[in-house]
């Protein structure tokens, strides 16, 4: 299982008995990635479920001055490295016969434009694209791959992006927000999560399970009803 940072660069496992072991590893390299898979077949000798989370916003530039170094930077974290991550799971559980579950997480800006900076809108478009061709591969071993697109949380990726605290993030989703009544949470995308990792879901491969109180399904700027 996977864990953000700031350059999208933690890993975590987590055992039957809610131990916790952490090892440091930068997506960007495939390598580190690698390691990493090891390192989680070594602690425990298998790999049932992988929940790659790691992600960066990038630029907050509009196109006309978006550096392309950073997009590139983007692109390699939320991209490249969920593809590296998706690889070395899927090569461990296909050797151990292994019918797991691989779950990535995008957001409403996977369905949508203008939901998010530029780079960070096509890293994620481009995820779901990724998730949907892995599934239509890895189903042949009973694998399954998911992903998960959420709303605006107040988590520090968000926060320290845009230089808020977690109310105001949460205030800004919830004046933008289709369903009112809830405060999107953290905890509401690791519900997802635990759903797509269980056998509640045994015949779920290959779907967005959007997080977002119908956001991305209402045209907003039509107010006739």
């Amino acid at each position: 299982m996977s864990k953000p940072g700031r350059t999208g660069s933690s890993s975590c496992c987590i055992n039957k008995f809610r131990e916790s072991f952490y090892r440091h590893c930068d997506v960007r390299d495939e390598k580190q990635v690698e390691e990493t898979v090891s390192y989680a077949l070594e602690k425990y000798g298998s790999l049932d479920v992988l929940f790659s989370n790691a992600g960066i916003i990038g630029p907050l530039t509009g196109i006309l001055e978006l550096d392309m170094n950073d997009f590139d930077n983007t692109m390699a974290t939320n991209v490249r490295g969920v593809a590296a991550t998706i690889k070395h799971a899927a090569r461990a559980m296909v050797g151990r016969n292994i019918r797991g579950s691989i779950i990535c997480t995008a957001s409403v800006a996977a369905s949508i434009g203008g939901a998010g900076p530029h780079a960070y809108t096509t890293s994620k478009h481009a995820l779901l694209g990724l998730v949907r061709g892995a599934c239509s591969e890895l189903g042949a071993y009973g694998i399954r791959v998911n992903c998960i697109s959420p709303f605006g949380i107040g988590t520090p990726l968000s926060c320290n992006a845009y230089n808020l605290q977690p109310s105001e993030v949460e205030a800004n989703s919830c004046a933008a927000a289709n369903l009112k009544g809830v405060v999107l949470k953290a905890n509401h995308v690791a519900e997802a999560a635990l759903f797509f990792a269980s056998d509640e879901s045994a015949y779920i491969s290959g779907h967005n399970l959007v997080v977002d109180g119908g956001f991305t399904v209402v045209n907003r700027g039509f107010s006739g009803i």
